[in-house]
């Protein structure tokens, strides 16, 4: 059973083609161009879609899918999620990782455990990572290496930089 990894969505189709409007959710969509096939959820159940075309617009990317021949065809792909299977995945430069990778790592600063990451969120700046303390308070850490002194992906063990000057809460 092979493990699949969310990469976009499907918003609307585009077109009369068949082709529908996608939101990518990699920081790099031109990925989209490089892949045969994606899988798409339907109630749960991942089913295969051959890829025909992708085209880069100025906002957002548009994927054409083997036997999806006019717009209402796409209809009923719009709101699914589009994954790809462990061979799809892209590989990614040292030091670097996928969001699915280090949710659930648990973080430690000042060599205590701290909390446990429990979501990205994705800014122009840069990403953000959400992590509950282990008082359950969610505190909210910048993902840049100012504030990550290291990360080991094979134990899930994300460690912050010492001191306590960044993580003072105003309301205390």
């Amino acid at each position: 059973m092979s493990d699949f990894f969310l990469i976009g969505s499907i918003l609307s189709p585009y077109g009369k083609d068949g082709a529908v409007k996608i939101s990518s959710f990699s920081d790099q969509p031109d990925r989209f161009v490089k892949l045969k096939k994606v899988y798409i959820d339907f109630f749960g159940d991942k089913k295969e879609f051959l890829i025909e075309k992708v085209s880069e617009h100025k906002e957002f990317l548009s994927v054409k899918f083997k036997n999806f021949d006019s717009a209402e065809d796409a209809e009923v792909l719009a709101g699914k999620n589009i994954f790809v299977d462990d061979q799809g995945i892209i590989k990614l430069p040292e030091g670097t990782y996928f969001v699915h990778d280090v949710i659930g790592s648990r973080v430690y600063r000042n060599n205590k455990e701290f909390g446990t990451l429990t979501d990205v969120l994705n800014y122009p700046a840069n990403d953000v990572y959400v992590i509950e303390d282990t008082e359950g308070k969610e505190i909210l850490i910048p993902a840049v290496k100012d504030f990550i002194k290291s990360y080991d992906p094979d134990k899930k063990i994300l460690v912050l930089t010492p001191g306590d000057e960044f993580y003072e809460n105003d309301e205390d």
